[in-house]
């Protein structure tokens, strides 16, 4: 294999470096520059190394849309941990929780997974469930007082999903009639509607009512 045959490999494999690498990170338990440049360098070895099928046809990474990603990401979880740790102050075990149903529009099982896994980093919210086969969602989440309150928890998870999906760029895919589409009208299965919302919890809030699913 030359160099250059090397090199278009690990471009084509960006997905699986930054999974690698990340695994690499968590199995040393730390981010010290040491396993932060190790990790880096093994990951792109491996992938650069071996032939394997890539993750994510069509795939280019967009460093603005990453860097969107990473930024929102970092304000909910600052956001969500405030929240969070008020409601468990003000009301601790009565805090109003609920079951939220999220429809997906990406057919792909790494990019759900990925929204699954930057769902649940946020405190306050945990993917209990992902249905693949109908592309849902259920997330736990707190604090959950009302229907208003069910639509936003619903809102933010697909805000970040819209976010996931243009962060790799996906490229353009041949459609049912022999054209080509791009974009979020590409992906297949897209749910026609909200999803059906799911009640909060029930608990001793005074603004608490109804039942999980």
């Amino acid at each position: 294999m030359t160099r250059r045959e090397s090199a278009r490999r690990v471009r084509r494999h960006w997905p699986m470096i930054l999974w690698l690498w990340l695994l690499w990170i968590l199995l040393w338990g730390s981010v010290g520059p040491m396993v932060l440049v190790g990790g880096l360098l093994v990951a792109v070895a491996v992938v650069g190394s071996f032939s394997l099928p890539p993750i994510l046809p069509g795939a280019v990474p967009r460093p603005l849309a990453i860097g969107r990603l990473l930024a929102g990401l970092l304000k909910d979880i600052v956001v969500s941990g405030a929240t969070v740790a008020w409601q468990a102050l003000r009301y601790g075990e009565r805090t109003s929780t609920a079951i939220v149903e999220v429809p997906l529009r990406v057919d792909s099982d790494l990019l759900i997974t990925a929204v699954a896994e930057l769902t649940t980093i946020a405190p306050g919210t945990l993917v209990v469930e992902i249905d693949r086969r109908r592309q849902r969602l259920y997330v736990h989440a707190l604090p959950v007082r009302d229907e208003t309150e069910v639509d936003r928890r619903r809102e933010a998870v697909q805000t970040l999903e819209r976010r996931v999906e243009r962060a790799v760029g996906r490229g353009r895919r041949t459609g049912a009639s022999g054209g080509e589409v791009s974009g979020p009208a590409a992906d297949p299965g897209r749910p026609p509607g909200p999803g059906r919302p799911t009640g909060p919890e029930s608990s001793d809030h005074p603004d608490q009512g109804g039942s999980t699913p």
